[in-house]
């Protein structure tokens, strides 16, 4: 099933984590209706802006599937509202630069970039229907624990 020209909804639910461990990820009608808007409102337009494909490394995850990878509780990968991407040959911070520029968007975090090494970490965004609040953060390790650090430090 084509979610947009780009993305499919078998790459929005693909989990190697679901794999390994035999656990079901599959999205019900609600979350791909969630599923369907994110790649219409803002994966779509990164691909087709950037003329590249775009990598998903995370996007729908069943909450079993969620729990696996230590993922919040409350994350909207559970609801089908977050992707976690990156595109080869475009700095993960320019990547989210661009998206906070021209995009609709819950979220947007700049995961675990390293200043200087553009393809380090990923970019996270989320898109809700009636819940765009535009937060912007950038996630980093301090002292082996997880800061969220606002704005994109990079």
């Amino acid at each position: 099933m084509n979610l947009t020209a780009n993305f499919s909804l078998a790459e929005m639910i693909k989990s190697e984590t679901a794999l390994r461990h035999d656990m079901d990820n599959t999205p019900g009608e609600t979350e791909i209706a969630n599923l369907k808007a994110l790649a219409e409102n803002v994966l779509q337009p990164i691909r087709d802006h950037f003329g590249k494909g775009v990598k998903v490394n995370s996007g729908f995850r069943h909450p079993e599937v969620n729990a696996k990878v230590g993922g919040s509780k409350t994350s909207d990968h559970c609801q089908g509202q977050a992707a976690d991407i990156e595109i080869p040959g475009v700095a993960n911070a320019d990547l989210a630069q661009w998206i906070v520029d021209n995009l609709d968007f819950r979220q947007v975090i700049l995961e675990f970039y390293t200043p200087g090494i553009p393809d380090s970490g990923w970019v996270h965004v989320s898109y809700v229907e009636g819940d765009n609040k535009k937060q912007v953060l950038t996630a980093a390790k301090q002292n082996g624990k997880t800061v969220y650090l606002p704005g994109l430090v990079a």
